[in-house]
């Protein structure tokens, strides 16, 4: 089964620098996005380190495991380029003054036949989109998701949290961090959606379906997105990967840390 590629970055309208990365290995079927924190150039430093060093990696290991691989391999795989990530984050974090308490949200998927694999770690998100219904395939990593969750606050309240950027978790900001990860399906024509805050925090669920529903080309989807939350604030950075299977579709007490974005 074939899969398409798309991916844009934006630095919306209210920043004069990206803390977003992307990578995507079309050979491989893979893709990462990473949304960086920090001070001065430190987010974009985090977000780099984290989508170049895993890209690889990963690609250096599909590349020799190929089509052999079993999914718990698969997974380990993942587990393993992501610790490595973090300790390489970490370690530069704390060894150059300029880059202390940097880190960086993640969410990398890959695709191999009809199944998706998906990591993520803080907000950065994925969807799919599938018979003109979008759904959240990640949980944030955030302190908003886990007050949504106690029932402290409704969804629609949390659209109005000061709390937004909020995250449990965030590669390279402690020495281990878990990634969460998943098996999802993909049938053809499916639309997997990709992407940071940026994004999500200026256009709700129902605008990106209406966006997605709109338009066919995986660049015209990923340019009306970018417009539409410019045009909606565009008050961080944006960034976003689209991935669509070929053919037709069938009609606490944990930590947190505030990302400066």
């Amino acid at each position: 089964m074939s899969i398409e590629f798309y991916y844009a970055l934006d630095t919306g309208r209210a920043r004069s620098n990206n803390e977003d990365s992307v990578a995507v290995d079309e050979a491989h079927g893979l893709a990462v996005l990473a949304d960086g924190m920090g001070g001065y150039n430190a987010g974009e430093v985090a977000s780099q380190m984290a989508t170049s060093f895993i890209s690889a990696e990963m690609g250096r290991w599909l590349e020799l495991a190929a089509e052999k691989a079993t999914d718990a391999e698969l997974r380990r795989a993942f587990d393993i380029c992501v610790d490595n990530a973090n300790h390489a984050i970490f370690d530069a974090a704390n060894s150059n003054p300029q880059y202390a308490g940097m880190g960086t949200t993640l969410v990398l998927a890959h695709v191999r036949g009809s199944e998706l694999r998906v990591g993520h770690i803080g907000d950065s998100r994925a969807y799919r989109w599938r018979d003109n219904a979008l759904s959240q395939i990640t949980r944030d990593h955030s302190l908003l998701q886990e007050q949504i969750d106690a029932g402290l606050i409704t969804p629609e309240q949390a659209a109005y949290s000061a709390n937004k950027n909020l995250v449990t978790r965030a590669v390279g900001v402690e020495d281990h961090v878990q990634l969460e990860t998943h098996l999802h399906d993909l049938h053809p024509g499916d639309v997997v959606l990709m992407c940071s805050d940026g994004l999500t925090d200026m256009l709700p669920d129902a605008v990106l379906a209406r966006l997605l529903q709109a338009h066919d080309a995986l660049p015209a989807i990923g340019q009306a997105m970018i417009a539409a939350a410019n045009e909606a604030g565009g008050k961080d950075n944006i960034s976003l990967i689209l991935i669509r299977m070929a053919g037709s579709g069938s009609g606490s007490s944990r930590p947190w840390w505030k990302f400066g974005r």
